[in-house]
């Protein structure tokens, strides 16, 4: 059985849904089978940055309400085998989160991991994506304002038995000074550094281009984004370096 892990945030622009779509993306380029569920419903954009937009036809609520499969809902990306999304329904009416845990559950039979994108802030769609998880990795900025959101955060996912911490569009330039920033966010937080991951034009311009960043460049963000999916493979690998 697989693991559903939800990504989550306390504020918007921390670059959650990027970093969803670089694990999970490097997860299955190292052989895993990854389903990621587009949570954010009604803003939905999971698909433009998996490089998937307009492919989608059916979203989670029609697997809720029975009028497809699972496994017909999700889409592949073509040039990422195993690397599939499932995505949001364009309203939040009729979901129920008891349905939405067996919809998860039945997907984590099929998958390895089961990635659940969900929107900033405490709502329906981060009710949801707790109610199914079994790990939450929460992503914050290095700005007070984002770690303070984190905590808070992390204060509402205490019935989850793992948390991690990724410190997310670090300035390079910066990443000496803001070292204390980030133990004290971990301190506070009392959560374990997944990773640590610099902030990357790249990551703006292979979502625009539909293209996932793994596929664009081994640079910048794309190897930190490797790194966590090998951590949470379990394997021990050194924080990635930002010059």
């Amino acid at each position: 059985m697989g693991a559903a892990i939800m990504i989550t945030s306390g504020k918007g622009g921390t670059g959650k849904t990027s970093l969803t779509a670089g694990a999970a993306s490097c997860l299955a380029a190292l052989g895993r089978r990854v389903l990621c569920i587009d949570l954010d419903i009604g803003l939905r954009n999971l698909d433009l940055v998996l490089g998937l937009s307009d492919r989608a036809v059916m979203d989670f609520s029609d697997v809720m309400e029975y009028r497809c499969s699972l496994l017909s809902a999700c889409v592949e990306q073509p040039e990422i085998k195993g690397l599939y999304l499932l995505t949001a329904p364009l309203s939040p009416d009729g979901l129920e989160a008891e349905r939405f845990c067996q919809v998860v559950a039945d997907a984590k039979d099929c998958f390895d991991f089961v990635f659940m994108d969900s929107p900033a802030g405490l709502g329906g769609g981060f009710q949801l994506a707790m109610a199914a998880a079994d790990r939450a990795i929460v992503v914050s900025a290095v700005d007070p304002a984002a770690l303070r959101d984190a905590q808070r955060t992390v204060a509402e996912l205490h019935q989850l038995p793992q948390l991690h911490l990724v410190m997310n569009r670090v300035q390079p330039k910066l990443i000496r000074k803001l070292r204390t920033s980030i133990d004290s966010a971990m301190d506070a937080a009392g959560l374990p550094l997944l990773g640590v991951v610099p902030e990357d034009p790249a990551v703006t311009m292979a979502a625009a281009a539909g293209v996932p960043l793994v596929l664009a460049t081994h640079k910048g963000a794309a190897p930190a984004y490797l790194n966590i999916a090998k951590r949470i493979l379990g394997q021990r690998v050194p924080l990635l370096r930002i010059r």
